[in-house]
């Protein structure tokens, strides 16, 4: 007895959130209707429903929520900056390695297509064993490829090293925004994915301290050196504050609602009604110890079958919110990013501009900068989404989020014009920077708010739909970046950035009108297909 009513004094100094929202037939479809006794946003009951146990990652203290919302966003920073962040050395090592340009841009291209692609593999193993374990792992991948970058002396050396930390980090990819699906409320998911992806977007700026390592002593092996050095501590961190999030909600809410288990409270409290209030208060579950945290392994979930999970994975290419996240990501990192690193290197270091090798990667800062601008916009579709839920009495579709990305459709196409005519006729050295922001700029809300609005539409199938994504966006932004430099040498920069590329960007942007006003439609059609049903099999 005594027992019981030291875990009900435990137990009383942790408020459980409890809410009655739950998802209607349709896909994307939640009510969130708040009655008596529901926690509640904004007079919005929250969703996902959480079990009422502590150690539910939803029932988590907020500090703890953004300490590891923080830890994943600068993992996800750190992986793409040593992706993307040897941008300036092409030359150089085309030049060391014997190879061309072109054949040199490959120690990014490669390495990008293997950071999409290890979702194959880590995504299905961070659910069959835990989130914690395979984070971990990925992250002594990432350190050993960055140990071996540093030290390789021949170009399939480096390249092989380069595929090794790539693929290791590639789990950032997806599992950032997993974690926000783990631990986060519906009404908060917009704004949290929109601070990972302001870490992945960040990563642009590792051009710059690149660029400026090329005079010092250790050259370009000084870059590893570094991302080395931040991958240990990240090591660190992530060892002694990011528990295991993995949890069977459903399980634990089962539990508690089974008959057996109901008729087994009500028998002893008509036996015992003295410890009647004790022992329903001693259902709840005692907090996990912070050592208890440090436990280096998850949960092993049985009902995981990794090759079954895989291949279904790619079936949601058919699905087109997930469609668009993929040609979303794809074009703005390929006709963006890649082609912004492939191409300024070379022509700020060519006349008329002539500017020193060491300053090639300064370009990174119009993009920097229009991230920068859209930062404070991360929360807005959250924002919209809750006031059309309030005007929709309490109904929240997956769509209300969208109306704020309007600006952007235009905003990033017109970068790549600007950027590309700047290359073309050798304009101001201000069009490559004022081009690239604005390019930023609107990629920015294409990041969050189609990932968001994916998760949304299908927030119970996040972990399959993110291989698809991953593996699709890696896959389309290698094809549109692969061959730019060989494109653009041959057809002209205005030819192919402002027409192909940038007709390309606007085509794909234009789809927000689409699921503007027929979003809803299609996931009550997906609802009802042949998709649906091999999606809910287990």
């Amino acid at each position: 007895m005594a027992s019981k009513l030291i875990g009900r004094s435990q137990n009383r100094k942790v408020h459980l959130v409890r809410s009655h929202a739950h998802e209607e037939d349709i896909p994307g479809t939640v009510n969130v209707k708040a009655i008596e006794g529901d926690d509640a946003y904004l007079g919005q009951a929250l969703f996902p429903v959480p079990a009422e146990d502590p150690n539910d990652p939803l029932q988590w203290p907020r500090s703890k929520k953004i300490t590891i919302l923080v830890i994943i966003c600068f993992y996800s920073f750190l992986g793409n900056a040593a992706l993307l962040g040897p941008g300036p050395y092409l030359t150089l090592w085309s030049e060391i390695f014997g190879v061309s340009p072109g054949d040199a841009s490959a120690l990014i291209s490669y390495p990008n297509l293997a950071y999409g692609f290890s979702s194959v593999v880590l995504v299905p193993l961070y659910l069959k064993i835990g989130r914690r374990p395979v984070m971990l792992g990925s992250l002594l991948a990432f350190i050993a490829g960055l140990a071996g970058c540093s030290r390789a002396n021949s170009f399939g050396e480096l390249m092989a090293w380069r595929v090794v930390h790539s693929f290791g980090a590639g789990i950032c990819e997806a599992l950032p925004v997993q974690l926000v699906n783990d631990i986060f409320f519906l009404h908060e998911r917009g704004k949290h994915i929109g601070y990972y992806t302001f870490g992945m977007c960040f990563a642009a700026m590792g051009t710059i301290p690149a660029a400026y390592m090329l005079p010092t002593k250790y050259s370009w092996r000084l870059f590893f050196y570094v991302n080395l050095a931040f991958a240990c501590a990240l090591f660190i961190f992530t060892f002694l504050f990011v528990e295991e999030t993995s949890y069977d909600r459903e399980a634990h809410m089962n539990k508690d609602a089974s008959p057996d288990h109901s008729d087994e409270r009500v028998s002893k409290s008509l036996e015992k009604p003295d410890e009647a209030i004790v022992e329903e208060a001693a259902v709840t579950p005692d907090r996990k110890t912070y050592l208890e945290t440090l436990r280096p392994w998850g949960r092993i979930d049985p009902e995981v079958h990794a090759l079954t999970f895989v291949w279904r994975s790619f079936t949601y290419f058919l699905i087109p919110q997930v469609l668009w996240v993929v040609t979303s990501f794809g074009t703005i990192i390929g006709l963006g990013a890649l082609a912004f690193n492939y191409v300024f290197p070379i022509k700020i270091t060519a006349p008329p501009y002539n500017w020193s090798a060491s300053n090639s990667g300064v370009q990174s800062l119009g993009s920097l900068l229009g991230f920068i601008f859209a930062l404070p916009f991360t929360s807005s579709s959250d924002r919209l989404a809750g006031y059309l839920t309030r005007k929709n009495n309490g109904i929240r579709e997956a769509e209300m989020r969208l109306g704020v990305m309007l600006p952007a459709m235009v905003i990033g196409p017109a970068g790549l014009v600007v950027y590309g005519l700047t290359a073309q006729f050798n304009l101001h050295w201000i069009g490559y920077f004022f081009g690239s922001g604005l390019a930023s700029f609107g990629g920015y809300f294409y990041y969050c708010f189609t990932l968001a609005y994916a998760v949304d539409s299908y927030n119970s199938s996040t972990s399959e739909m993110l291989i698809a994504i991953n593996v699709g966006k890696q896959a389309v932004s290698f094809g549109l970046g692969f061959g730019v430099l060989d494109w653009v040498t041959k057809h002209g920069y205005a030819t192919i950035i402002v027409g192909a590329f940038g007709g390309v960007f606007l085509a794909n942007n234009l789809m927000l009108i689409l699921f503007m006003l027929r979003g809803k439609q299609i996931r009550r059609f997906m609802s009802t297909s042949w998709l649906a049903k091999l999606h809910g099999r287990s």
